[in-house]
C-alpha cells in the first residue's frame, strides 16, 4: 500500500478528527510516542520529555474521540496523570489507584483487576462497586477488558501505554491500531521501546502518515482489523 505524506498543517481539526475515524466497532487504538531510534521516553524516564507540538495536536485530537481511556498504572503513576474529562481506566494486578486519581468524581475512574489483587477492597471504598471490573483471578482478561468497555458505549477505546500494557494488549490479540509518532531525535542509552515484555509477532499495515517539522505521525492497522 502506497500512501501519501500529509502536512500536518494542511488538516483542520475537523480534517484531523475524520481522519482517525475508526473503521469498525468496537475499536482500541493505542498511542505512543518514540525518537527515531525507538526511545519511548527521554532521559528522565517519562515520555513527555520528547513529545512536541505536533504529537500534542494528534494526542488532543484522539483524547477528544475517546469514549474512555486505558492506561496502566505505573504510567499513570510515572507521567502523573490527572482526572481527564472522559472515563480513565486503569489496568492494575494490585488495583492500587495512583495518587494523583484518588478522589475523583465516580464514574470517571474505574479499575480493571483480579479477583487475587490486595487493594481490591479499598479501590472499591475508593471508586465505587461498579467502577471496579474484576476480569480474572490472576491475570486480568484484556479481550474481556474491551468487551466490558464496549457493553458500557465506550465502543472507541484509546490506550497511552505503557510499554508493557501495550505488549500484553498486543499479546492477548485485542488491539486494533497503532497511532505512533516519531520525533527527530535520538536518546541512546536503555530506554524502552514502545512495546516490552510479552514476545509479539503482529503485522500492520499503513493507513495514515502526516508531517510536521520532520515529526511523522501515522496510523498503522492490525492486519486484520477493520
Amino acid at each position: 500500500m502506497t500512501l501519501e505524506l500529509q502536512r500536518l498543517a494542511d488538516l483542520s481539526d475537523d480534517d484531523l478528527a475524520e481522519a482517525y475515524a475508526p473503521p469498525s466497532s468496537p475499536w482500541l487504538r493505542v498511542n505512543f510516542v518514540s525518537t527515531v531510534d525507538g526511545a519511548a521516553q527521554g532521559g528522565d524516564g517519562l515520555s513527555k520529555s520528547i513529545n512536541n507540538d505536533a504529537d500534542k495536536r494528534v494526542f488532543d485530537t484522539l483524547r477528544r474521540r475517546a469514549d474512555c481511556l486505558v492506561v496502566g498504572a505505573g504510567t499513570l503513576r510515572a507521567e502523573g496523570y490527572d482526572v481527564p474529562r472522559v472515563p480513565l481506566v486503569v489496568v492494575s494486578r494490585s488495583a492500587d489507584v495512583p495518587p494523583t486519581l484518588r478522589g475523583a468524581p465516580r464514574g470517571r475512574i474505574l479499575m480493571a483487576t483480579v479477583a487475587s489483587a490486595d487493594g481490591l477492597a479499598a479501590a472499591r471504598e475508593e471508586l465505587g462497586e461498579d467502577n471496579v471490573l474484576v476480569l480474572g483471578e490472576e491475570e486480568i482478561d484484556l479481550g474481556l477488558l474491551k468487551a466490558t468497555l464496549a457493553d458500557r458505549g465506550w465502543s472507541e477505546q484509546l490506550c497511552e501505554g505503557g510499554p508493557s500494557l501495550f505488549a500484553d494488549l498486543l499479546a492477548a490479540g485485542v488491539v486494533d491500531e497503532l497511532c505512533w509518532t516519531v520525533v527527530p531525535r535520538l536518546a541512546g542509552g536503555d530506554a524502552v521501546r514502545i512495546a516490552t515484555g510479552a514476545e509479539v509477532d503482529v503485522a500492520l499495515r499503513p493507513a495514515l502518515l502526516l508531517e510536521q517539522d520532520g515529526t511523522l505521525l501515522g496510523r498503522w492497522l492490525v492486519q486484520d482489523a477493520g
